[in-house]
């Protein structure tokens, strides 16, 4: 049996589209997210 491996993934700022970036930030301006719930998910 091959023992498995893992790979992380970093995410940068470019995996995400402009829209969905927008769309995070006017959910914080609303108060519907905090920074934290963000990075912490």
């Amino acid at each position: 049996m091959k023992p498995s491996v893992s790979i992380n993934i970093k995410r940068t700022q470019r995996d995400y589209t402009l829209g969905f970036k927008l769309a995070v930030v006017s959910q914080v301006e609303k108060g519907e997210l905090t920074y934290n719930t963000i990075y912490i998910n």
